[in-house]
C-alpha cells in the first residue's frame, strides 16, 4: 500500500466555544482515521489549539479524543511533527513524552523522494504585520513564559479563554485572496527561492487554501483551516495536492 505524507493546520480547538470545538474535534478524528492506513508522516503545522500553555504539572483539559488518536498513530509507527503556531506557541515537552511527537519551533526543511520542502506555520513571515512580529518576540521570550507560568492556572486559563473569544478564528470569517503580488507568504517564498531551491513551500496561518506556482519548479501551498474548509495537503511521493474532507 502506498504511504503518503499529510499536512494540516489551524484546527483552533477551543474556539469559538467548547460545543463547536467538540464537533470539529470529532471531524478531525474521523479524518485521522481515514488517513491512518496510508500515512507514513503527519505534519500538524500550528494552531492545533486556540490556546495551549504547559504549566509544570498542569496542561489544558479537553480534546482527549484527538490526543488519544495521535498517540495511537504514533505508537503504530507514524511520525508526527507538531509545529508551534501563534496560538499554541507555548508547547513544551508534554506531546513529546506522551505522544512521541517532534516539536518544531520555527521552519523545517525536509527532502522526501527527491522533493525539497520548506515548512513553517507562517506567522511572522513576509512583509508587514510589525505589531504581531513584536508581540511574537515577547510571547516567545523565556522570561515572559516564566512569568505567565507563575500565574495560577485558573487565572491564566481565564485570560487565555478571553483572548480566544476575540480571536480571528472565533469570528469564523472567511479570508479573501489578495492577489499573488500581495499574498505575503508567497512573497516570502519567492525571497527564499533567491537563496535556495525548494519544490514546495507549505504554510498554515493564512486560513485560506491556496496553491500558487512561483516558477516552473516551485509551488507555494497554504493548507487552509478546519473552521470553514476542512482542507489539508497530501504528498504521494510524486506530487502534492490540496484536498478537502467531508466537503
Amino acid at each position: 500500500m502506498t504511504k503518503n505524507i499529510y499536512f494540516a493546520s489551524d484546527f483552533h480547538l477551543g474556539s469559538p466555544n467548547y460545543t463547536e470545538s467538540r464537533k470539529r474535534e470529532d471531524r478531525i478524528v474521523r479524518w485521522l482515521n481515514f488517513i491512518t492506513p496510508t500515512c507514513s508522516e503527519l505534519f500538524l503545522m500550528g494552531d492545533v489549539f486556540d490556546f495551549w500553555f504547559e504549566y509544570k504539572y498542569v496542561v489544558p483539559k479537553g480534546f482527549v479524543r484527538l490526543q488519544g488518536k495521535l498517540a495511537e498513530m504514533s505508537d503504530s509507527g507514524i511520525k508526527i511533527y507538531f509545529f508551534k503556531g501563534n496560538h499554541d506557541m507555548w508547547v513544551k515537552d508534554y506531546f513529546i513524552k506522551e505522544m512521541g511527537m517532534q516539536i518544531v519551533s520555527n521552519e523545517l526543511t525536509i527532502e522526501r523522494n527527491g522533493k525539497k520542502f520548506y515548512l513553517h506555520h507562517g506567522d511572522g513571515l513576509g512583509p508587514g504585520d510589525k505589531k504581531y512580529k513584536f508581540l511574537r518576540k515577547i510571547f516567545r521570550n523565556p522570561v515572559c513564559q516564566w512569568l505567565f507560568g507563575i500565574v495560577p492556572p485558573r487565572i491564566g486559563m481565564g485570560i487565555a479563554n478571553s483572548w480566544s473569544s476575540h480571536s480571528r478564528a472565533a469570528s469564523k470569517a472567511e479570508e479573501v485572496f489578495l492577489g499573488e503580488d500581495k499574498e505575503w507568504l508567497a512573497i516570502y517564498a519567492k525571497e527564499q527561492l533567491l537563496k535556495q531551491h525548494f519544490d514546495y513551500f507549505i504554510f498554515g496561518h493564512r486560513h485560506l487554501p491556496l496553491e500558487i506556482k512561483l516558477n516552473n519548479q516551485s509551488t507555494y501551498v497554504n493548507i487552509g483551516e478546519w473552521l470553514n474548509y476542512n482542507s489539508y495537503a497530501v504528498f504521494d511521493g510524486e506530487e502534492l495536492r490540496l484536498e478537502y474532507f467531508e466537503k
